[in-house]
């Protein structure tokens, strides 16, 4: 009888932990696919703007040259963290950490460029705030599911 029970208890371990491996992959895609149409936007808008592709500078209006840079260096780091969530790696979370400090450097940056009175389009300031929480998001979904050191297990 007792063996019985220990025999329905493991089978239930078991497919719980196969539900939770299912939906950690689940979460990864997602994350992943979500990252990458990101990044590959962000690569696509600042490099237009750097590069005068497409006639896509004049069409933005105000830019301010080093955040559109910051982008375009985020974009980069995106793609590297977008192969991370792919491959499962710890350094993910830190690719994504550079990104973010990089973003938030080039907000602090303009901040004082606006306090300055340099010119510049509104829409920059919430885009800047929209890609720094999603950055950050990123950031720890990495580090939830990756880092087992700090969490003693595989992910959540």
């Amino acid at each position: 009888m007792k063996n019985k029970s220990n025999q329905n208890g493991g089978l239930v371990n078991q497919l719980i932990n196969q539900y939770n491996m299912k939906n950690n992959k689940i979460i990864t895609i997602i994350s992943a696919i979500v990252l990458a149409l990101f990044a590959l936007l962000t690569l696509y808008l600042s490099s237009s703007v750097i590069f005068d592709w497409f006639g896509i500078r004049a069409k933005e209006g105000n830019y301010v040259l080093f955040i559109v840079w910051a982008n375009f260096i985020s974009s980069i780091l995106y793609l590297i963290a977008v192969y991370g969530f792919i491959k499962r790696t710890k350094w993910t979370f830190w690719v994504l950490i550079a990104a973010l400090v990089i973003l938030i450097v080039a907000f602090i940056a303009l901040q004082f460029y606006v306090n300055n009175g340099g010119i510049y389009e509104e829409k920059t300031i919430k885009a800047m705030i929209f890609r720094m929480l999603l950055t950050l998001a990123f950031s720890l979904i990495a580090l939830l599911k990756f880092n087992k050191l700090l969490w003693g297990k595989q992910s959540f």
